[in-house]
């Protein structure tokens, strides 16, 4: 993966997603904030799917790895059609639309329910309860985005 500088990706049109700080000269260093950007992008993608694993802190901490390894997979990842645009959101903005919020509180309440459902243990459907109701109130606090 070649290393893109911030001027070649002003010429990319990617100007408006702004690098998180320097990528690392050394070569070790990179290695290893691309290795674990790229676990952490997995570990979100199965957070998309399983109601009790977050996603969106995964893609963050990727980003934060990727921007100091990998200008071109920071880029990738910011602009990715599934999720870029809410990262962007979150990290420029520190928000959520209504339409993020709406659909990630009603598939968050959908897994808990299910979960909970098929999980016969009580302190655990009231553990599910109180996390789910945590994510809740942290969704309900962030700033609601506006678009026209």
């Amino acid at each position: 993966m070649t290393q893109t500088s911030a001027s070649e990706l002003t010429d990319l049109g990617a100007s408006s997603i702004p690098l998180p700080g320097r990528p690392s000269r050394h070569r070790l260093l990179r290695w290893l904030y691309v290795s674990l950007g790229s676990l952490l992008v997995a570990v979100g993608v199965i957070g998309i799917v399983l109601p009790l694993l977050p996603s969106t802190i995964f893609f963050l901490l990727a980003a934060g790895c990727f921007g100091r390894s990998s200008p071109s997979a920071y880029r990738w990842l910011t602009t990715n059609r599934w999720f870029g645009k809410e990262l962007r959101e979150y990290r420029e903005e520190r928000g959520a639309t209504m339409t993020s919020k709406a659909l990630s509180i009603g598939t968050l309440w959908l897994g808990i329910g299910l979960s909970a459902y098929l999980i016969d243990i009580t302190w655990v459907r009231v553990l599910l309860v109180v996390i789910a109701s945590g994510v809740t109130v942290h969704l309900l606090r962030l700033r609601t985005i506006r678009r026209p």
